[in-house]
């Protein structure tokens, strides 16, 4: 067998995840034919396919599957070792692996730049997904720490409340509910809901409390991007359910308006999560310290 390297088999995985080369190309910031070269000089390696084409993407071989299992674990396993050399160097070096729902990365940036004055020597490397593949990262341990709107109840983590997350019901300005004062829930069963997709932390939240009323959302669309149905609202599209940490310089700029429902917003709460059994290295530590005493109030200030 003919030597491999660790760099292709962090492009396997990234192949893999994505189901296309161009995609782990842009994630890995390198060409399609340097994505394509290290696939194939780790399948000459082996002497075997471990990825083959579909159309415009590609899926994994029967060996290509059972390699991602244990590469996953084997890179895992490798962060482990990372974590305890770390110790050795010091709290002032080294990486950290973060991972976030895509509603925390309008004040993501901030705390990285904040941390990063802190501490200049740490390099984090940034996940955005929605929750659904954010709690697969944190179940695989290929990340060190996640941060997400609820913490996961069926994993064994270790979650700590950092900030507030308050989520409200926005409409566009014009809408008939923006001049309604203390709204009943029940009303909103007349009217249609962009939404978020089946696996985002928001739709799961959304979904929850129109169950607790009773109610099931008039859904007129679903979008991935909360960028997007804000643009979908604001052209009078429908309601939606969001945090309000993402909209809140379009209610300061009028271009959106909070529905005043009754017991709204609800106030929910950002955590920062590992998994319980994870050895943190010193770098990782001090983001989650950063994050428990600083982070609540620094967001607060920006969204």
């Amino acid at each position: 067998m003919r030597n491999y390297t660790l760099k292709q088999i962090q492009t396997f995985i990234e192949v893999a995840r994505d189901k296309s080369v161009s995609k782990a190309a842009e994630r890995l910031f390198v060409t399609q034919p340097a994505v394509s070269m290290q696939i194939r000089q780790l399948e000459d390696a082996f002497g075997l396919p471990l990825i083959e084409p579909v159309g415009r993407n590609i899926q994994l071989t029967g060996a290509g599957q059972e390699f991602l299992t244990h590469a996953i674990a084997a890179m895992a396993q490798l962060k482990d070792i990372e974590a305890i050399m770390a110790e050795h160097v010091g709290i002032r070096k080294g990486r950290i692996d973060l991972a976030v729902v895509s509603t925390a990365k309008y004040f993501v940036p901030m705390l990285l730049v904040r941390f990063g004055k802190l501490l200049p020597g740490i390099e984090v490397t940034l996940r955005i997904d929605n929750r659904e593949n954010i709690l697969g990262f944190l179940a695989r341990n290929e990340v060190d720490l996640v941060m997400m709107g609820r913490a996961p109840n069926t994993l064994d983590c270790e979650a700590t409340a950092f900030a507030t997350n308050p989520l409200g019901i926005v409409c566009a300005p014009d809408h008939p509910l923006s001049r309604r004062k203390r709204v009943q829930f029940e009303m909103l069963k007349d009217y249609g809901f962009v939404v978020r997709e089946q696996g985002s932390g928001t739709r799961a939240a959304m979904e929850r409390l129109f169950g607790q009323h009773d109610i099931k959302p008039k859904v007129v669309m679903e979008m991935p991007s909360n960028e997007t149905i804000k643009q979908a609202v604001m052209a009078g599209m429908g309601l939606s359910f969001l945090s309000l940490r993402t909209v809140r310089h379009e209610l300061a700029a009028g271009h959106l308006a909070l529905v005043d429902i009754n017991g709204m917003p609800l106030v929910g709460h950002w955590y920062v999560t590992h998994l319980s059994h994870k050895k943190l290295s010193p770098a990782a530590k001090a983001f989650k310290a950063f994050l428990i005493e600083q982070g609540g109030p620094l967001i607060d200030s920006w969204a």
